[in-house]
């Protein structure tokens, strides 16, 4: 370690006294400010634009309880002993954003110390360390006081190089959020186009329009609404638009469709391969997907353990696969497999019976409509589980094979940018936790840290 670097008390780095935030206030939906809780903390390590709860805040508590750019926040209790004192930063937000009692906010002194340079501190084993040593366990929370907190000592270099660390792995953290940002893009897109076409029927409504055609009453809000678009309804290519009719008829189960369309359900068109593999079969470091490891509303699988933890028969399934967790189905779990792997038995592996069905299957089980449609269809009170049973009869339009062939190339194509950047990320994460020790320690230095970059050729 260079001699430039040098233990501080990290309360002589603050540019004002740590504050916890205010008592939980009165929540009031959509009304108020952003109020940031200890659930924020613990999911983002970085906030920035964050989804959160709101409350009113007066003026007078305005003053001491908005967050600043680069304020950083503690976790002041947890239910687990390596929660306690986690921390995060917060960047930015485009409105006020305050916080609750729960966190500790500590504001530093710029001229002292670059702030991200101590959140990446905190986030070291060097600086877990220290924080575990002020943790103190209760019967039900471990926790940490702020006052204890202020008499830490943290390891600090020159600013140019706590600036040159902080470049250096903000850019991975960077390019790790960007990646996790367009996949919520790509997965918007299809969800858009999958409900445009085969949801809203938008195509077969532009035909019926364009050939003057009569539309169904129930359905006329639509058409008027694709009519009032003028210009900007962007109708699809001559050679995807003529794939769809420019009529409707009526079904009894589904009410008006696309006339040609078949009307069946979704096992007629998907099935549930049981893949059962034993413990004792799988193979020294299989990936292994459990419940905890599918985020919820979001088909980016970004996280997944090993057969290490495996010790009861699972499924197997293949990247690409639709996987769908069975248990307390209203969490929504759906995502695609990013490798080759088992997963737990609450977990249904689902497959198109045909590859041009990819689409259509994807985007049903995907859909809200289903999630509500297998919740009410769910078994037990306190762990309610879905089954395929239940989930193959959910009723399903069935466009012709062009229609579905065409919607699946669009789908594909985003799905193998998603697992290409979740690939990348799992690189990038991995090249991160490694640099982040060694740099925070002072093991290596910025141009070690640079060789490893680009050696990995990202």
């Amino acid at each position: 370690m260079g001699s430039e670097w040098s233990s501080v008390r990290f309360g002589d780095l603050y540019a004002e006294p740590s504050r916890n935030g205010l008592t939980k206030p009165k929540r009031v939906r959509g009304q108020g400010v952003k109020f940031v809780n200890m659930g924020e903390i613990f999911a983002h390590d970085r906030m920035s634009n964050i989804s959160c709860d709101r409350a009113p805040l007066t003026e007078k508590e305005s003053l001491t309880s908005l967050l600043k750019p680069l304020d950083l926040l503690f976790a002041r209790q947890s239910l687990v002993l390596s929660g306690a004192g986690k921390c995060s930063l917060f960047i930015e937000d485009t409105e006020p954003v305050a916080f609750e009692s729960h966190p500790i906010r500590v504001r530093l002194e710029q001229k002292k110390v670059v702030p991200e340079f101590l959140y990446y501190f905190f986030k070291s084993p060097l600086g877990r360390d220290s924080i575990y040593s002020i943790v103190e366990q209760g019967a039900g929370a471990s926790g940490i006081r702020g006052s204890d907190l202020t008499n830490l000592d943290v390891l600090v270099p020159a600013l140019p190089e706590q600036r040159a660390i902080v470049h250096m792995l903000g850019t991975l953290d960077d390019r790790i959020e960007l990646n996790r940002r367009m996949n919520e893009t790509l997965e918007a897109m299809a969800q858009a186009l999958f409900k445009s076409w085969f949801v809203d029927f938008d195509p077969v409504i532009d035909n019926a329009l364009a050939a003057s055609k009569e539309i169904p009453a129930e359905l006329s809000e639509k058409a008027q609404a694709r009519a009032d678009l003028g210009d900007k309804r962007r109708p699809l290519p001559e050679e995807i638009r003529t794939l769809f009719p420019d009529e409707f008829t009526y079904n009894d189960e589904l009410g008006w469709i696309p006339k040609g369309w078949e009307v069946g359900l979704l096992r007629d068109i998907a099935e549930n391969p049981r893949r059962g593999v034993q413990a004792t079969d799988i193979n020294a470091g299989t990936p292994y997907i459990g419940l905890q490891d599918m985020p919820q509303k979001s088909i980016s699988l970004t996280s997944w353990g090993w057969s290490d933890e495996v010790t009861s028969s699972k499924f197997s399934f293949h990247r690409g696969e639709i996987l769908f967790g069975k248990l307390r189905p209203y969490f929504h779990k759906v995502g695609i497999a990013p490798v080759d792997g088992v997963c737990s038995t609450d977990i249904l592996v689902v497959l198109p019976k045909k590859d041009e069905w990819f689409s259509v299957v994807f985007g049903h089980v995907t859909s809200l409509e289903f999630i509500e449609y297998v919740t009410a269809a769910s078994t037990g009170t306190k762990m309610p589980r879905t089954n395929w049973k239940d989930m193959g009869s959910y009723g399903v339009v069935v466009p012709g094979q062009s229609v579905t062939k065409k919607l699946t190339e669009h789908f594909q194509e985003y799905i193998v940018k998603i697992l290409l950047n979740i690939e990348q990320n799992k690189k990038l994460s991995k090249l991160l936790d490694t640099l982040l020790p060694k740099l925070l320690s002072g093991e290596i230095r910025i141009p070690d840290a640079e060789k490893m970059v680009e050696e990995l050729a990202l």
